[in-house]
């Protein structure tokens, strides 16, 4: 096969998300930095735990002693005993603690020296604290309890009773299983469930649980207040099998506990694949393009009739194939490079993906045309395929010709996606050939001509013309006379109604090769092209001074003038 094809026409869920901390100066132990711009002062007493210190609606819990500069003590909860507790950044203590306190993290002990504007100010406090005093505290951050308004419009106020593990959170396709109570405010019990199961995005009970639970961690357990708009609104709910009655409006108060979830995610946009995860892998690395796979299978159809099982069997091997080399159905291949070693998932495919409108003869049974198939996969291990940046560079040039010729045989198959796949991974491996040889770099330029030339075939057969004109100007930036660059730069212009720009690439190459059949056929179209477009303006316009013409005829009327 030549290094590139035939000219040819082309064919017919940011940051609101995360809690961060406040920033506050970092110190060392003995250290002390001002606070702001209003002379708050914090000298670090004793270092705190992790890095997450609290927020505005948290409820800390402290141990204080509050002295003058002299060292007079007024105040101290040390030698009261019960630790203070109020709520953070609401004003239910001076400024300077509300400042101050935010930056510390669990378990700190910092001396705040708080000038009299972030204290008492002129009035003081008589009698202990007297006007325009300086103070200093030493306070230690004990624990506080994050208390979040999840919807930021007061509608459901989320107070933490656990803390959760790690830091992933359910999304919408995700299936949860959690534990509740709901009351009212009266302490009525109107709902109970040690475990329930649901989908996030469906929801349970009422509309507050599936807006908590995406926000909520493994393990975490809370208390939720939820204002009507969020519960069962100004009709209320009726009683129900177990569940009591909500009168209208009621503002109810939900422990929930989230035990854990199963992953759900679509691996195709048109959202034909779909994989939910029944058991978490290992590590982070996944199978890529081209890695070697073993896997144990459990085929079924709809009505959990199996078709297929691999690798279940006593001293049975697992199935092993190639990932991304067409040697299972698209669907499977897809599921698996997301997966990691160990992982189990329930991966369910659309005929699209599967085995189409064909009647397929597999091990245990047949599969009829347009089944929807479900399939348990286990990734029992993977090779990956050799990336890049572990090979030398005759093994980058091979490995990019081994790829151009995968993408001309799917070429030749009229599948132009997986060869579109082929020629970019190709591209990938000689992208950067800086530390290449003058003779590598040259066998590099013309492999990275061919495929991109390639590929911007394989794009306008896909009728994605902008991506097939970036395409040949990568090549016309290599070679600035590509005549098959130009044509099929052109040919994405006429389709992106680009007239101009595609003559002008028409009579380029024409100057280069003026016998180009090809070329020719192209520029024909092109004019016939231009004449339609050219009838449609006219006509327009037309239409336009008609209707211009039509109004021009009524009499005038007269200009006002000033008086």
């Amino acid at each position: 096969m030549d290094d590139d094809f035939d000219m040819a026409a082309p064919g017919g869920e940011m940051m609101d998300d995360f809690d961060l901390p406040d920033e506050g100066p970092v110190l060392k132990v003995g250290e002390e930095k001002e606070i702001g711009k209003q002379g708050l002062k914090k000298k670090l007493l004793k270092e705190g735990e992790g890095w997450e210190t609290p927020k505005s609606g948290d409820e800390v819990e402290v141990h204080y002693t509050g002295t003058l500069l002299d060292g007079t003590q007024f105040d101290s909860s040390r030698d009261r005993g019960p630790p203070f507790k109020f709520t953070l950044g609401q004003g239910q203590v001076i400024k300077g603690w509300d400042e101050g306190i935010k930056t510390m993290k669990k378990g700190e002990d910092a001396l705040f020296t708080i000038p009299p504007d972030m204290a008492y100010g002129a009035s003081g406090s008589p009698p202990t604290i007297p006007p325009n005093a300086t103070l200093q505290f030493d306070v230690e951050l004990l624990s506080w309890t994050s208390v979040n308004d999840i919807t930021k419009d007061g509608g459901i106020i989320k107070k933490v009773l656990k803390e959760g593990e790690k830091w992933e959170n359910p999304k919408d396709l995700d299936e949860v299983i959690v534990k509740f109570e709901a009351q009212l405010e009266d302490k009525t019990l109107v709902a109970k469930s040690d475990t329930v199961e649901f989908t996030v995005k469906e929801g349970y009970f009422c509309p507050a649980l599936a807006k908590a639970v995406k926000t909520m961690k493994k393990g975490e357990k809370v208390l939720l207040t939820v204002k009507p708009q969020y519960g069962f609104g100004d009709k209320g709910k009726p009683a129900s099998g177990d569940e009591g009655a909500v009168p209208p409006n009621a503002t109810l108060h939900i422990t929930l506990e989230l035990v854990s979830w199963r992953t759900v995610s679509e691996l195709t946009d048109d959202k034909k694949v779909i994989k939910k995860i029944l058991k978490e892998g290992e590590g982070y690395e996944r199978p890529n393009e081209g890695a070697v796979v073993t896997v144990k299978l459990i085929g079924k159809l709809q009505d959990g009739k199996e078709f297929l099982k691999k690798g279940h069997g006593e001293g049975e091997e697992p199935f092993e194939f190639k990932t991304d080399e067409e040697q299972v159905i698209e669907g499977l291949d897809r599921a698996v490079v997301t997966m990691k070693k160990g992982e189990i998932a329930l991966v369910i495919i659309a005929p699209e993906y599967g085995f189409s409108s064909s009647e397929s003869q597999q091990e245990l049974a047949v599969v009829p045309p347009n089944s929807t198939l479900y399939y348990e996969v286990e990734l029992v291990s993977f090779v990956k395929d050799k990336e890049s940046w572990d090979m030398n560079t005759p093994e980058k040039i091979e490995a990019a010709g081994k790829k151009k010729e995968e993408g001309n045989a799917f070429f030749k198959a009229g599948k132009y996606a997986k060869a579109s796949k082929r020629y970019e991974k190709a591209v990938k491996y000689i992208e950067f050939d800086s530390a290449f040889a003058d003779e590598e770099k040259k066998q590099a330029k013309v492999l990275k001509v061919a495929c991109n030339l390639n590929d911007a075939a394989c794009k306008l057969k896909l009728k994605e013309y902008k991506q097939a004109e970036k395409l040949c100007t990568k090549v016309l930036e290599l070679e600035g006379k590509n005549v098959k660059a130009l044509y099929r730069r052109a040919q994405a212009y006429i389709q992106l109604a680009d007239l101009d720009l595609a003559e002008l690439d028409i009579k380029k190459a024409l100057e280069i090769d003026p016998n180009n059949r090809d070329v020719k056929l192209e520029y024909k179209t092109l004019k016939e092209k231009m004449k339609e477009f050219n009838k449609k303006e006219a006509k327009f316009y037309g239409n336009m001074f008609a209707k211009l013409t039509i109004n021009s005829n009524k009499d005038a009327e007269p200009m006002s003038v000033d008086s």
